[in-house]
């Protein structure tokens, strides 16, 4: 049975950039479904193509900015997320959604046809290393959401994903 990963992404010294790192340290308390793995990917979107590889799927956690009410909880499917690589001199140059786009094309078959993003609206990306409140608030709903994504997610007999 092939792998389903879950990877946070994200800056634990930016506030509520953090989320998706400390979404994954909320994950390793829990009982997870046989063959789940969690990552923290930082900011490397580099990481997250060479986990995803050989994945059946891939769950992606990260913070967002799209101007929606801060705590707001998105689940997106990846292939609306996916976006081609423009260079950019920042932390953030290569990301996960230039990881999904790129690994696709890399590998093919061997990247996960399964990804679903989930999103969580941030309201703080500053300096340091707490979440804000409405972060905070939203980590444990957006937790529920994943840990019911993988509990409803099973393998079909010719090694499709279905819900």
């Amino acid at each position: 049975m092939k792998r389903r990963l879950v990877i946070g992404c994200g800056n634990l010294f930016r506030r509520d950039d953090g989320l998706g790192i400390r979404a994954i340290e909320w994950l390793r308390g829990e009982s997870l479904p046989v063959a789940v793995e969690l990552f923290d990917a930082g900011t490397s979107g580099l990481e997250v193509i060479f986990q995803a590889r050989d994945c059946r799927e891939l769950i992606i956690i990260d913070a967002c900015r799209s101007g929606s009410e801060p705590g707001s909880v998105f689940r997106i499917p990846g292939s609306e997320v996916a976006l081609r690589h423009t260079p950019a001199l920042t932390l953030h140059d290569f990301r996960w959604d230039h990881a999904l786009y790129a690994g696709s094309r890399l590998f093919g078959e061997e990247f996960p046809q399964s990804v679903t993003v989930f999103l969580v609206e941030g309201s703080d990306f500053g300096f340091g290393d707490g979440l804000s409140a409405e972060v905070t608030r939203a980590l444990p709903k957006m937790v529920e959401q994943v840990l019911e994504l993988l509990r409803e997610s099973r393998e079909t007999d010719d090694g499709r994903l279905s819900q």
